[in-house]
């Protein structure tokens, strides 16, 4: 047995260390968090302002707790060693919390941190085991407290105006601010016409492109609006119309060009320092198209280990880090390396790179943990996604210790003689020493390059030799309109990079508000862009303006640095919520108020009613606005009974009368069928209404007018129809053990899960996947009803796209996919359906009248050894079959329903089956083959 206990946060970490520290040594997985605030309350103390947490174990992690404890329990020594940053020391503070009470007398608990997951870095931490810190712990602890006050005491609010099941968010309900600003910027914005003017010039045989940049002396520009402090705008080298060009163009069809001035200079660009984790997230977007999810769990596992060579190598340093700081072991690698491509590519001394505040430079920057492993080198031992983000990781780094690129760069002057003059200008660029560029390739970007960090450089232009005064050729002279952009949507990698700016969140936490809110259904991604929902908009604007102070963004930002503050020791966590929860409840006191009632709002609009020709009122749903005819009536029919109408005809209309008024319907109706009915709009009316319905039904009933016309208001939803909008989400991965995550179905329908979910121990790392909040607009097709003979529409339902009947609710008609099969129980037709977890069955469109269903198609083939009308579709390992229904011995059992028995057979045994093709790609065949009960 061995006599020491390490305990990390993931199987995989636990796997890799246990390789390098020996039999001596048990390495078990937390798999994350242990302990946790209760979901059934706040668990914050409020009331005496002491702000105290009331932990208790995580549900789901009883089992695995408890299997530390009698593990410790054995122990001699306990050494914690959860990730190197506030939430691993969180977790060890709870490990530490759990185990103390069982560890035998004598044996100690000690934290320990490593950077990187080498043979040497983890033997080395062991040696510096130390006490939890409990500053780390504190503002760990801190941001967990401020989350929960906003979660649980403003999301009660969001439920009873607008929605249940919405929630508030401190930081992710600011990020959603950022990105609903910047929507409503787009749609304010008016664009603004300019014209560029080019001459194309020959020298030398050589021709070259050059931009009209000033007439008679003065630069040339337009009016472009104002910026954010009222200073005036303008658009450089730009005329403002197609009058002013026309004549700038025809005056120039005469002119005379010539050099006015060549200026040469060297430029040197230098090359970045190593990634942090939010440059890291945004140029694997733009280089490789990753999203921030799918960069964190790459980047996971080459942290914890790569099997290389039959040894387990953790290949970069953590990866959760705002430092750019490097060891100066990893820098004499480096200058290793470098001074073998040559002598020219390598400085004097190591590049240093500016620092952020000390709080955060606790990690070195994302780096290689052994420069020696070259990308192309372990090609073989990596996925295509570890390749390629290894790779970047280690150009970045080799490159942040190299000699800047040089590049010769001449800017010509060019002036142009006619009825005016003309000044033009053209720059061009040729490296002139490749430096840092000979690591760090400027590969092309992916679609999203543009929200890159990196500044792409500017392509070669090579130019002619030139001199003062030299003439030159005039080709042609071309003109362009333009107009100016919106600012872009944000996308993942430019979110990342505003929320750095801006100071909101920290590495550790970006993934988590990028995925948030979009696991809430506030922004939608659209072509790669995010896009505020209709859901989005209503609690950005409710949040915004009830709590100005608490979802301001500096605030956010200045509570960032607080917490460092508590982090550093220098602040007290409990005067940091004291502030906060001051604030907070000033403006709760306020909002619950005048928070604006969205749920019970009805607004009148122009549209009118396509049914009945009233006015619409636009009103809030489950799934946004939408319109609905204000004709419409909630109150409910009215039976006339006999006896009492006989008796008192007038004393039964004054009762229907203080229900609704006139003008009503009169009906009679038999169960759900309608045998007779009229509107009536007055007394009169009513009575002989009364009198003809009489024997026509069971029952004679009066109900009001109502219209239940509805349609949804699209212009206020994203255009799911928009190229990009249904693209394939991208692989995900889990959080805690880097393992690409699959798709699983469950009893409340599909999510994703760790595939590691079953495994022992597990890593039960699952993500939701949140229902639809708005469907596509319908589609009008050709094709008639053949009921009413209403155009049918294609529409996006809970189950998919389904086609049904332009006049529903009057007629509910749903086209079905039909097999050529008749049902064999009542000979009706069979219809394709699913379930509500998407699983395919055939069943009887006489339901619930006929409740034949069959897991299995059915072909219109008789069996020609018992002559069954029809055959069963049944695929298994070795291939697709057509089988007798009758074959029993061949076929799945059918599992009885729950409390009947066994069902008996009524048909003699078939023993015929047909080979008709290879295997299906499906999960698992179904237990059942065909149900008629």
């Amino acid at each position: 047995m061995s006599k020491s206990l390490v305990i990390v946060e993931s199987p995989a970490k636990a796997k890799t260390i246990n390789k390098y520290l020996g039999a001596d040594y048990t390495v078990e997985a937390s798999l994350g968090h242990i302990m946790d605030l209760p979901k059934s309350d706040i668990g914050v103390e409020l009331l005496n302002r002491t702000f105290a947490p009331t932990l208790i174990v995580s549900p789901g992690k009883e089992k695995i707790v408890d299997r530390l404890k009698k593990l410790a329990a054995k122990a001699d020594h306990i050494f914690l060693a959860p990730d190197p940053d506030r939430e691993g020391e969180a977790i060890a503070a709870h490990l530490a919390m759990q185990l103390r009470p069982v560890i035998k007398a004598g044996a100690d608990i000690r934290r320990v941190t490593f950077n990187e997951i080498t043979q040497k870095a983890v033997k080395a931490a062991f040696l510096k085991a130390r006490d939890v810190n409990e500053n780390l712990v504190d503002a760990q602890q801190t941001r967990r407290v401020l989350d929960r006050l906003v979660g649980y005491q403003i999301s009660p609010l969001l439920w009873d105006k607008v929605r249940r099941g919405l929630s508030a968010g401190r930081v992710q309900t600011v990020a959603l601010r950022l990105i609903v600003e910047r929507e409503r910027e787009i749609n304010a914005f008016v664009p603004v016409e300019y014209w560029t003017v080019d001459a194309v010039l020959q020298a030398e045989k050589t021709s070259f492109t050059a931009r009209l940049t000033g007439i008679d002396g003065a630069r040339i520009t337009v009016p472009n609006g104002f910026d954010k402090d009222g200073k005036a705008q303008v658009l450089a080298n730009a005329l403002p119309d197609h009058a002013t060009t026309d004549q700038v163009v025809a005056d120039l069809a005469n002119a005379t060009f010539a050099v006015k001035t060549v200026e040469k200079k060297e430029r040197k660009q230098n090359p970045k320092a190593p990634f942090t984790t939010s440059k890291l997230q945004q140029e694997a977007a733009g280089r490789l198209g990753f999203n921030v999810r799918r960069t964190m769990g790459v980047a996971q596992r080459l942290y914890e280990g790569i099997e290389i060579g039959g040894e387990t190598v953790g290949l970069i340093t953590y990866m959760r880090t705002d430092s750019t700081r490097v060891s100066d072991d990893a820098v004499a690698e480096a200058r290793t390396y470098i001074g073998a491509l040559g002598e020219r590519y390598l400085p004097a001394k190591p590049n240093e790179y500016k620092k952020k505040n000390e709080a955060q430079d606790a990690h070195e920057a994302i780096r290689p943990t052994n420069v020696a492993y070259h990308p192309d080198e372990i090609r073989a031992s990596l996925s295509d996604e570890q390749y390629k983000l290894y790779r970047l990781i280690w150009m970045r780094f080799v490159a942040s210790q190299m000699m800047p690129a040089i590049f010769d760069q001449t800017t010509v002057e060019i002036g142009a003689k006619a009825a005016r003059s003309y000044d033009f200008r053209v720059s061009g660029s040729v490296l002139k020493f490749d430096g840092f560029l000979k690591v760090y390739e400027t590969a092309p970007a992916a679609s999203t390059a543009e929200a890159s960090d990196e500044d792409g450089e500017e392509e070669d232009k090579r130019l002619p030799a030139l001199a003062d005064g030299q003439g030159l050729v005039r080709q042609a002279i071309e003109h362009e309109q333009k107009f100016t952009d919106p600012p872009p949507r944000f996308n993942e990698a430019s979110l990342v990079k505003t929320l750095e700016e801006k100071g909101i969140g920290r590495p550790s936490t970006y993934a988590s508000i990028i995925n948030t809110i979009q696991d809430r259904d506030y922004v939608k991604k659209i072509g790669n862009k995010f896009v505020p929902t209709e859901i989005g908009m209503v609690v950005t604007e409710l949040l915004v303006k009830n709590f100005p102070y608490i979802f301001e963004t500096g605030y956010t930002a200045t509570l960032e640095g607080e917490l460092d503050a508590v982090e550093a020791g220098t602040e007290k966590w409990t005067d940091l919520l004291d502030g906060f929860y001051s604030h907070l409840e000033k403006e709760l006191a306020v909002a619950e108020t005048t928070m604006e009632d969205i749920k019970r709002k009805e607004e009148a609009t122009d549209e009118v009613c396509d049914n009945c020709g009233s006015p619409l009122i636009l009103k809030w749903g489950k799934f946004g606005s939408f319109f609905a005819c204000s004709a419409f009536s909630k109150a409910k029919a009215v039976t006339i009974a006999a006896a009492p109408w006989k008796k008192d005809p007038k004393a039964v209309l004054k009762k229907i009368l203080g229900s609704f008024h006139f003008p009503m319907i009169v009906k009679a109706v038999t169960f759900d069928e309608t045998n007779f009915s009229k509107e009536v709009a007055d007394a009169k009316e009513f009575a002989e209404a009364v009198k003809s319905a009489a024997g026509k039904g069971k029952k004679i009933t009066a109900e009001p007018v109502s219209c239940d016309f509805t349609k949804e208001n699209f212009a206020a939803k994203p255009d799911l129809n928009a190229p990009g909008a249904d693209e394939a989400p991208e692989e995900e991965f889990c959080d805690n053990c880097g393992r690409l995550m699959v798709l699983k179905n469950g009893p409340w329908g599909p999510f994703m899960s760790c595939p590691g979910y079953s495994d022992d121990p597990p890593c039960k790392t699952i993500r939701k996947l949140t229902q639809k909040v708005q469907s596509k607009p319908p589609i009008t097709l050709d094709e008639p009803c053949p009921k009413c003979g209403k155009p049918l529409l294609q529409r996006d339902g809970a189950y998919g796209e389904f086609i049904a009947c332009s006049g529903y609710p009057k007629c509910k008609y749903v086209k079905q996919e039909l097999l050529d099969v008749k049902c064999p129980k009542d000979g009706g037709d069979l219809a394709v359906r699913k379930t509500k977890r998407g699983d395919v069955f055939y069943g009887c469109v006489n339901y619930p009248k006929c409740d034949f269903a069959s897991n299995l198609k059915l072909v219109n083939e008789t069996c020609p050894k018992c002559h069954s009308a029809y055959l069963l579709e049944y695929g298994n390992k070795e291939g697709t079959y057509l089988v007798c229904p009758n074959n029993r011995e061949f076929l799945p059992k059918r599992r009885p329903k729950k409390g009947q028995p066994v069902e008996v057979p009524t048909t003699p045994e078939c023993t015929y089956e047909r080979l008709i093709g290879p295997p299906k790609t499906v999960e698992a065949e179904p237990e059942m083959a065909v149900s008629a009960a």
